[in-house]
């Protein structure tokens, strides 16, 4: 094969690009929570997303990359973060018995919906889903946790909003 495309002048690397308009999935995601002022707790109670994918090409897998994305936002939002030791810089959540990454226990009940517009921009109307879910899901589980805490005490909490962040912002003066 190789001696083949030699003969004829061809390399066998190829490189192409395509100019392909861009396309802008949307969505709107509503979580709401439950904070116990005495712990720090957070219950993500109901959960609520409608989003736009353009034309889908696969319902099953749509929906999966929701989900994954609803998961991975809620990991973010709420408890994944790297801890690493001051005085040399060493990782100390580097396995996942240290580190914190949601469980099928810590996901909500989710009404889900799809408003699909086509796309414009393409022959099959398709836009992107992968990430619809994560970037969805943080906003709305952060704004849920700024609301919930009275007087603006909640508004400038960092990611994630571990019990220990909401404990300390639910005692904190007015």
């Amino acid at each position: 094969m190789a001696a083949r495309a030699k003969a004829s002048g061809e390399s066998l690397d190829t490189k192409a690009t395509a100019d392909t308009p861009q396309t802008f999935p949307n969505g709107c995601h509503i979580a709401e929570v439950e904070i116990d002022p005495e712990t720090g707790f957070v219950d993500i109670v109901s959960y609520a997303a409608v989003d736009d994918a353009g034309v889908v090409l696969d319902h099953t897998l749509v929906a999966g990359q929701l989900v994954g994305g609803l998961a991975q936002g809620i990991g973010q939002a709420l408890m994944e973060t790297a801890i690493y030791d001051e005085g040399n810089g060493q990782l100390v959540t580097g396995t996942f018995m240290d580190y914190a990454m949601p469980r099928a226990m810590d996901m909500p009940p989710i009404a889900d919906a799809g408003h699909n517009v086509p796309a414009t921009t393409n022959p099959l109307g398709v836009k992107g889903v992968g990430e619809a879910g994560t970037t969805g899901s943080i906003a709305a589980i952060m704004n849920a946790i700024a609301n919930a805490i009275p007087d603006g005490r909640g508004a400038s909490i960092d990611m994630p909003a571990t019990p220990a962040k909401i404990w300390r912002a639910c005692r904190a003066p007015a």
